[in-house]
């Protein structure tokens, strides 16, 4: 005790005599003092994690965060809102991951972007996110859609698939039945159009874009063909059923089942023009389906929608589309980042946003929900198409590749080149970018 009062007496004497000992000793107090007051507070910041979300689709999730923010107190969701086009999103996920490290920790991703970012090092393994058993609960081809190289780096909230739309009342006013085949598909057209009672047979998405290989998959899968096969890299686009396929779909303009002009239509082309009444079959997205059934819709009460057609004995093929939550790799906040995608993924949020949203669930045992069956009449029917997924090829350069066959097969519609020709260019150009 003495001691101390010994060396408190000298602190004392040598804090009087020296200025700058006075200075220095008087900053470390402060700053300690500073210490205990802003770590508490920094503490109790809560992590904020920010997603990039198409401008389109951001309505449905202020009151999904509201809720996930109340369930966990300590965590924020920022939206950053993206462009329209869902390609510019890519973009700019791709150039805040190359420029350094990204501002986002969660990443709402398209099907077709998975590996990509997989294979760029940018997506968090989450394989291990939810059990297995709670995994099989999902549709399986979304599921496959967020794998790479057998791992598992996004969790799907929302599905899509192609589908074809009918005029039931047309084909019942024929005869007919909804078309199985290709060829009951250009039957009923030649049929239906022969009695005055439609102008087009089928429209569908032509144009040199996405849409175009979206289309493309399903009824090149129909025909019994494949494009890219990701385990060997083997090629299908110059074999048989390929050329085949395009041949098909060449013959849908020569026979004036579909418009001349359908090589530069997107789905709003091809909706607007089914929605007219004019036309009796459509391939396009589920979104169309409220559009058509709308008070206004000249075809409302009139349309029924089944899978693709297909050649004899071969899988009808529904192009898989959707969204869904992966983890960047750079995130800070990895375990928060977690519980964000469990949320946006379980059964709870997927409902409402569906409700919100008109989503398309990927939860299996949502398309019997009551409450939702009472919004849409159509889920048994979409859920059954769901079942033949047609993914397009899950590879790193898929945006290279898309790129080749949306070109060669445009020229073939557009009459600058023979399906042989182009199939057999778009294959060895593929195959170039593949390195085979």
């Amino acid at each position: 005790m003495e001691m101390l009062q010994e060396y408190r007496h000298k602190f004392v004497q040598y804090w009087r005599r020296s200025l700058t000992f006075r200075m220095v000793s008087s900053f470390v107090a402060f700053a300690l003092t500073a210490l205990l007051i802003v770590l508490p507070l920094r503490a109790q910041q809560p992590v904020v994690l920010s997603v990039l979300i198409p401008a389109p689709d951001v309505k449905p999730f202020p009151p999904v965060i509201a809720e996930f923010e109340r369930q966990n107190p300590g965590i924020k969701i920022n939206i950053v809102e993206g462009p329209n086009a869902s390609n510019l999103v890519e973009d700019l996920y791709s150039s805040a991951f190359l420029l350094g490290d990204s501002p986002y920790d969660l990443l709402n991703m398209d099907i077709t972007w998975v590996p990509k970012f997989a294979a760029a090092g940018w997506l968090q393994d989450i394989s291990d996110i939810i059990p297995q058993s709670e995994l099989a609960q999902f549709l399986q081809g979304d599921i496959e859609g967020g794998r790479y190289k057998g791992k598992l780096y996004r969790l799907p909230y929302r599905t899509d698939v192609g589908m074809l739309y009918y005029r039931s009342d047309l084909l019942q006013q024929a005869g007919l039945k909804p078309p199985e085949t290709f060829q009951e598909l250009i039957q009923a057209s030649k049929t239906v159009q022969g009695k005055n009672a439609a102008q087009w047979g089928y429209v569908w998405q032509g144009r040199q874009y996405e849409g175009l290989s979206a289309m493309f998959t399903e009824v090149l899968q129909g025909n019994g063909g494949f494009w890219i096969n990701p385990q060997t890299n083997e090629v299908g686009l110059d074999r048989p059923e390929a050329i085949d396929t395009v041949k098909f779909l060449v013959s849908t303009i020569q026979q004036n089942i579909s418009p001349p002009g359908v090589n530069t239509y997107i789905e709003e082309d091809t909706r607007r023009l089914f929605q007219s009444g004019n036309t009796l079959f459509m391939r396009n997205w589920p979104y169309a389906w409220d559009l058509l059934n709308k008070d206004d819709s000249p075809v409302r009460g009139k349309v029924g929608i089944k899978p693709m057609v297909r050649a004899p004995n071969e899988r009808s093929g529904a192009c898989q589309g959707g969204w869904g939550m992966g983890i960047s790799s750079s995130t800070r906040h990895p375990e928060e980042a977690r519980k964000a995608v469990r949320f946006f993924t379980s059964p709870e949020i997927q409902k409402q946003l569906s409700i919100a949203g008109a989503y398309l669930p990927t939860r299996r045992a949502l398309y019997n929900d009551q409450e939702l069956l009472q919004r849409y009449e159509y889920f048994p029917l979409v859920l059954k198409i769901l079942e033949n997924p047609a993914l397009r090829p899950p590879i790193a350069q898929y945006a290279q590749a898309s790129d080749i066959l949306q070109r060669y097969l445009n020229a073939v519609l557009s009459g600058q080149s023979s399906p042989e020709a182009a199939m057999q260019a778009a294959a060895r150009e593929t195959r170039s970018l593949l390195g085979v």
